[in-house]
């Protein structure tokens, strides 16, 4: 018997690990059915077993009433002989005895006649015959419910030979089954069903943290709100590191007007001022994105 289904939610996205569970799940059900009947069984077995010795103490005390009985009957001649012959009395007795025996014989035979057969014959033909309407329409033989027609008998005969088909279908199959050795005891299948209780408690569980929408929601808040975190970080990195270039470059080209004439410095200040108007726009941009976005974080 595995262990308990293990590993927990925690703070991780278990949705991938949904599948797995109900795997596990529809493994262990089966058998816990098949233990669950196979301890039916050996309770109705334990249990039979303990009724056929309560049989046997009834059974004994059955056995000393029919002597009570017939000590009674004793009694009764021996009582009558005071007065008369004993074998007189004894008749008598016999006489009486086999008169209410007769009459209880006669009353419960004209009752079980009356009640005979005991199974509901037209019910089951008349269901025979609404399934046989069902199945083949107006193809259908009412012939074959009579047990007199040969229809009957043909569809007995080829129903007789499908069930000993099956049953020899059914031994070959237990034949080539492997021995899997003698049957586990009720003790041991108490123990199994009560470690496959626990694995199955603790699947239940791990299928319920995963089937929790409030807490999917979180863990998939949680891992959007890192990666736009981690979006924030590298765009604030990339401005700042087009801020220092920006910055960089001014620089230069500031060092190298110095050194070009007054007229020609003007004209280069003016074309170095267009060529980086968009870039500036562009730092300006990035710096506000990463405003907006941390404020939408906090908010």
């Amino acid at each position: 018997m595995s262990g308990r289904h293990s590993g927990g939610t925690g703070s991780r996205l278990r949705i991938s690990a949904l599948p797995k569970t109900l795997k596990t799940i529809s493994k262990l059900a089966p058998r816990q059915l098949a233990d669950e009947i196979a301890l039916a069984k050996a309770e109705i077995k334990r249990k039979g077993t303990q009724l056929g010795v309560a049989g046997a103490f009834f059974a004994v005390a059955l056995v000393f009433i029919l002597f009570l009985v017939i000590g009674l009957v004793v009694a009764a001649i021996m009582g009558l002989a005071t007065i008369m012959p004993a074998w007189l009395a004894a008749l008598l007795v016999c006489g009486v005895c086999l008169i209410i025996a007769a009459i209880g014989a006669l009353i419960g035979r004209n009752k079980l006649m009356k009640v005979m057969p005991l199974v509901p014959e037209e019910t089951i033909r008349g269901l025979k015959y609404d399934f046989g309407i069902a199945k083949e329409g107006s193809a259908f033989d009412p012939a074959v419910l009579d047990p007199n027609s040969d229809q009957y008998k043909a569809a007995k005969a080829a129903k007789e030979a499908a069930a000993a088909k099956a049953k020899a279908e059914k031994e070959a199959k237990a034949a080539a089954q492997p021995d899997f050795g003698p049957p586990p005891t009720e003790a041991e299948l108490l123990y199994r069903l009560a470690q496959r209780r626990t694995h199955l408690t603790g699947v239940r569980e791990d299928l319920g943290r995963e089937l929790d929408i409030k807490t999917q929601a979180r863990v998939l808040l949680a891992a959007a709100q890192a990666r736009l975190q981690d979006v924030i970080e590298q765009l604030n990195g990339a401005v700042e590191r087009l801020k220092a270039k920006t910055a960089g470059f001014r620089s230069a080209l500031a060092a190298r007007s110095s050194q070009l004439p007054s007229v020609d410095g003007q004209v280069l200040a003016g074309q170095v001022k267009e060529r980086w108007k968009p870039l500036a726009v562009l730092a300006a941009s990035g710096a506000a994105l990463a405003v907006l976005l941390r404020r939408l974080l906090k908010g």
